[in-house]
């Protein structure tokens, strides 16, 4: 497995796989190209069906500059992957100087057809979580501590905290209405409002994590600067038990970082067995994986043991199984915001549980049970639910322009 700094990574919004990834590949053409008289780019797939929405366009063309560069939506059945992009170089004649064809595959990740993954080397030499944890137990470690033996990050980890934190504060900061034909208003800030105000200390809670999932994800819907964690429809989640777990009960920094890096782990097992892009799996590869990682990081938090933060994870995925992502208009607001403040109260929820009915019986489905069994569902949700707006609550929500 790969370093949890490709996983774990800072960029604009409202999506990894259509905006930072796209970004990415297009930084890198143009700096292969950078005598090029102009650009074009060729989106195909989930890429080209929901590209708008996703900013895909905007974000290749601010990328070109100062460059002129056309982007043009393709349709294409056979695709090697659902989020394919071709990019073009021409000179002042028009000839072409030379092309890349491209895959974004998740979490901001991208590769290049025909050359070998520059997302950096495995750092980790094992596979599932049963090795890690089989490891673990024979060099009595922690699941942080194992982070730290082949992947040692403290510096980068601490400054996602920090870009999450910010994320969260500049969204309950901010009014007003979302880019796009939905015109959505913000109401993270009225949430928190609503949360300070409650009496119910129950509702309290309720209200502040959805607020901080409400804060982050409306800040990421904006394009404005977020953490994909994994990815960044589903950004909205880990900032908002950072924020809740340092600001509201006071853990220190230290203590978040290592449940960051826990969290972590169990994400890139996800990217590594199965997949966190929805246009592959559908949103049990982004919501879902994310409640797993902050069911995770929560019973790290709590103070369980390597078992029960195995079966936290667990539960995470286990009830999103079948997810579909059918984001209205493309726009990663409908139903992702809502999904995200609803994630957060279940990621808190499969670590309260997974203490619970530990404490009575073993659970029999293991995490990379689970992972294997996600990524054969990703495959079986059809084409239409699976971030393409051909489907689902994209069909039936309207869009008033």
């Amino acid at each position: 497995m790969k370093s949890l700094k490709e996983l774990y990574r800072i960029g604009p919004g409202p999506s990894s796989s259509h905006t930072l990834g796209p970004q990415r590949a297009s930084l890198i053409f143009k700096n292969r190209y950078f005598d090029a008289y102009r650009y074009e780019v060729e989106l195909y797939g989930s890429l080209s069906l929901t590209g708008k929405g996703h900013l895909t366009d905007y974000i290749i063309i601010e990328t070109m500059k100062p460059k002129e560069c056309r982007v043009f939506f393709k349709a294409k059945a056979d695709l090697k992957h659902p989020n394919t992009m071709k990019l073009l170089a021409f000179n002042k004649e028009d000839e072409l100087l030379g092309e890349m064809t491209v895959y974004s595959v998740g979490g901001g990740a991208i590769l290049i057809e025909g050359e070998e993954s520059g997302e950096g080397q495995d750092v980790y030499p094992h596979h599932s979580l049963k090795e890690i944890q089989e490891y673990c137990f024979a060099k009595e470690m922690e699941l942080w501590e194992y982070v730290d033996a082949f992947d040692p990050m403290d510096d980068y980890i601490e400054k996602i905290m920090e870009q999450m934190m910010a994320t969260v504060e500049s969204g309950l900061s901010k009014e007003g209405v979302l880019p796009g034909d939905l015109r959505l208003e913000r109401i993270a800030k009225e949430l928190k409002d609503k949360a300070d105000s409650c009496k119910s200390a129950v509702e309290k809670e309720k209200l502040l994590l959805s607020a901080y999932a409400y804060a982050a994800s409306e800040e990421n819907a904006g394009g404005s600067m977020t953490v994909t964690a994994p990815t960044l429809g589903s950004s909205g989640i880990l900032p908002s038990l950072v924020t809740y777990y340092h600001k509201d009960l006071g853990y220190e920094k230290e203590i978040i970082c290592k449940g960051l890096k826990v969290a972590g782990l169990f994400g890139n097992l996800i990217k590594e067995n199965a997949t966190i892009s929805g246009a592959q799996g559908g949103c049990q590869a982004e919501i879902g994986a994310a409640v797993s990682m902050g069911a995770a990081m929560v019973a790290y938090l709590r103070g369980l043991n390597a078992a029960q933060i195995e079966y936290a994870a667990e539960i995470g995925i286990e009830h999103h199984l079948g997810l579909t992502c059918d984001p209205v208009g493309g726009y990663v607001m409908i139903p992702c915001i809502e999904r995200n403040a609803v994630g957060v109260l279940r990621a808190i929820d499969a670590a309260i549980i997974a203490q619970g009915v530990s404490e009575v019986r073993d659970h029999k489905v293991s995490f990379d049970m689970v992972v294997n069994t996600m990524n054969y569902t990703g495959k079986k949700i059809p084409l239409e639910l699976r971030e393409t707006s051909l489907g689902g609550l994209a069909t039936v929500v309207p869009i008033q322009k």
